[in-house]
């Protein structure tokens, strides 16, 4: 092996633990204040929030573009994962769907302004969406059919149908006070119920 290999290899080899740990961290702490300020909260809240200085976040993430697309990927895979795990634990697939449906909710409420940030770069944000499609529509058909074959629900609802009704359902939630998404929404998911 010469040494281009070996430099080949050492740079693709994956993060350390405690990298990807404090990188998640930085994710979280941004979410947690997108969710309370919007997108353009200062940095120096995130890194507070962190517990970090604002270097650490630049250096993670150079612009803020590049912090709302790590946060909107990170949230994506939590969610993505959740659904298995929900299936595995819940008391019912039915359940599970239901608790996954209000993470969703969670999820779609709480991108204050992430749209508008990243409607400046079109290709940007279509990557974005078909990156969030991919990896939810699935893990919602598992939990749909694992519902429907347990006979709790009915069985011609597609996921792209449910996401697509349930996000028309978060529409405006975050911007009117009287609008609760969550409850139009559980109203959605009881309607699946198969009738006795």
């Amino acid at each position: 092996m010469n040494d281009s290999d070996g430099r080949a290899e050492h740079t693709a080899r994956p993060k350390r633990a405690d990298a990807r740990r404090n990188k998640e961290t930085l994710l979280d702490a941004a979410a947690s204040v997108f969710v309370t300020s919007g997108v353009e909260a200062p940095v120096r809240d995130i890194a507070a929030e962190a517990g970090v200085g604002t270097a650490t976040i630049y250096r993670h993430f150079p612009t803020r573009a590049d912090l709302i697309i790590a946060v909107y990927r990170h949230q994506v895979e939590a969610l993505a994962e959740a659904g298995p795990s929900l299936l595995e634990t819940g008391p019912t697939p039915h359940a599970a769907l239901g608790r996954w449906i209000d993470l969703f909710v969670d999820f779609l409420v709480t991108k204050h302004g992430l749209a508008a940030v990243l409607r400046s770069d079109d290709a940007g944000f279509d990557t974005l969406h078909t990156y969030f499609i991919d990896r939810l529509v699935p893990v919602c058909g598992q939990l749909l059919d694992a519902a429907a074959g347990a006979g709790e629900i009915r069985s011609d609802l597609k996921a792209y149908e449910l996401m697509r009704g349930v996000g028309n359902l978060c529409i405006g939630a975050d911007s009117d006070p009287r609008y609760d998404a969550r409850r139009l929404v559980e109203l959605l998911v009881a309607g699946l119920r198969r009738s006795r």
